[in-house]
């Protein structure tokens, strides 16, 4: 490959080339929800990011497992050791069994997903369905010399690791000593632990978790760290090629698993690459419910949160993520968002073109206009200065994918070459001076790339081609009996709609407004 893929390694902190471990064989992992309550809108980021990387790799022709899992226990408040089970404490206040509750969100958040145009991954392990597993990675931590138990709870032993020269803190570029002088004060509580860096493998249930299981530690629950070293290992191995996530899981989710798949298995680092997808603020403010300015899935398409005036469609939303590259930070305002639908409509008239391309380049007409031209000696038709410079369009198309999965650039590269395909059909003589290879080239890669790629669709609407060709049906009637108020009626209406009528020599046709 010309461009090969390159990818920013969090671990390392460079890009390098993509190489997997096992070509053609690729394992991505991306941490998933705690389904507790509703996923907020930072919460598709990652999914986005993560589904157009594995759609990239299997287009560059790789056999892609992706696992992303739903964390159904152990995740407790405040992301530490103590507190409530999350879920266990939404199940409470609702007088719900903590399944109902986890099945409940973990519905509601694929059903999410599946609207934004995300695949479904290959295998999505649950928390709780992988008990046994996780038990086993604790004993195999212990016995290995970095575990230890407290009164039915097992706790890592992060000095212990760290002595043996593997590097907490590597991940999250952050010093054990340092960490070790900005924790001691919070140690209070947690008495059990040797160290307050120290973080649960498995905890002692208490009367208020309602989810519990037999070990041979007592009766608990695995940490939160633990499951997905657990998950990855059994459906990716050891070590695999890529682990995903937001920045916020880095320190300590990530750099926790990394430390217990070393000392359970050997040194390796779960993952060769580790990526993390940028977060995400509402109106340049950290969205927290504090604040007001948190934002549900639900609230965005349905615009029924204050911070926002309106509704989104979910290919709007994935276009306006897809606008940055995952890792800068998103800013969510109304105007990025109505640029975004603006954008994502300008896309979706560009599909609408394709066809029509393919046909006119092999047209009698432009056959005849091409055949006719002077053949510039030494060059055959379709290595004209023409095609070269459509085929240039194309290939800056990728080079944004390629160069860390940018697809900020490749949206604006594909801008580029929708603009000359514009051209073509604004003015189709032009058709002439490029060959028709070239044209099916240009117009297969904008498919592939805005459908396949970056898994941009027309959105379904009832019936709408159906009720366009009606109501265009009445446009022309109209127009032939020269009845002006009703073809202003009619532009008028379908505008509201967001649809734009073009009266074109060929005929009347419609597109997106991109207003």
């Amino acid at each position: 490959m010309q461009h090969p893929l390159s990818l920013y390694n969090t671990l390392t902190r460079r890009k390098a080339t993509f190489e997997p471990l096992n070509a053609p064989f690729v394992g991505v992992y991306l941490c998933g929800p705690t389904v507790y309550s509703e996923a907020h809108v930072g919460n598709a980021r990652g999914p986005v990011v993560f589904d157009v990387l594995t759609r990239y790799l299997r287009h560059l022709g790789y056999t892609v497992r992706y696992v992303r899992n739903i964390t159904d226990v152990g995740h407790l408040e405040g992301d530490a050791d103590e507190g409530e089970d999350k879920i266990s404490k939404r199940a409470r206040a609702q007088k719900l069994e903590p399944m109902q509750v986890a099945e409940q969100y973990t519905n509601l958040y694929q059903s999410h997903m599946e609207a934004l145009g995300c695949l479904p991954p290959d295998i999505t392990p649950r928390a709780s369905g992988h008990i046994i597993e996780q038990i086993e990675m604790v004993q195999q931590i212990i016995d290995n010399g970095f575990g230890y138990q407290v009164n039915g709870s097992v706790y890592f032993d992060v000095p212990a690791y760290n002595a043996a020269g593997r590097g907490y803190g590597k991940l999250s570029n952050r010093v054990v000593e340092e960490l070790l002088a900005g924790s001691r004060d919070n140690l209070a509580g947690q008495d059990e632990k040797r160290s307050p860096l120290d973080f649960a493998l498995w905890k002692k249930a208490d009367e208020r978790h309602l989810m519990r299981w037999n070990s041979p530690w007592g009766d608990g629950f695995p940490g939160w760290h633990l499951e997905c070293s657990a998950m990855s290992r059994k459906y990716l191995g050891a070590e695999f090629d890529i682990h995903g996530g937001g920045l916020d899981l880095m320190f300590p989710h990530h750099e926790c698993e990394i430390a217990q798949s070393q000392a359970c298995n050997h040194p390796t680092n779960e993952a060769q690459v580790w990526m993390h997808n940028n977060m995400i603020t509402v109106n340049g403010a950290k969205m927290s419910k504090s604040l007001g300015n948190f934002i549900t899935i639900s609230e965005l398409f349905e615009g029924t949160n204050a911070t926002l005036a309106q509704a989104y469609s979910p290919m709007t939303v994935r276009f306006f993520l897809l606008q940055a590259h995952y890792r800068s930070t998103v800013d969510i305002t109304d105007e990025g968002l109505q640029a975004a639908r603006k954008g994502y409509r300008k896309l979706m008239n560009g599909l609408r073109l394709l066809d029509k391309l393919r046909e006119a380049s092999l047209s009698p007409d432009v056959i005849k206009a091409r055949t006719v031209e002077p053949v510039v000696e030494g060059k055959t038709p379709d290595t004209t200065a023409a095609d070269a410079e459509l085929r240039k369009l194309v290939a800056d198309c990728f080079v944004g994918l390629n160069d860390d999965l940018n697809t900020a650039r490749t949206i604006a590269s594909l801008f580029n070459l929708l603009r000359k395909l514009n051209g073509f059909q604004a003015n189709p003589a032009t058709l002439a001076t490029v060959s028709a290879a070239a044209v099916q080239e240009a117009t297969e890669a904008y498919q592939t790339l805005v459908q396949d790629v970056l898994g941009l669709v027309d959105e379904p609407r009832a019936s709408a081609e159906d009720l366009l060709s009606l109501t265009l049906e009445f446009y022309q009637e109209a127009k032939a009996t020269k009845a002006y108020d009703k073809v202003d009626q009619i532009r008028a209406a379908l505008k509201a709609q967001g649809i734009v009528v073009k009266d074109t020599k060929a005929g009347i046709d419609w597109a997106y407004s991109e207003e």
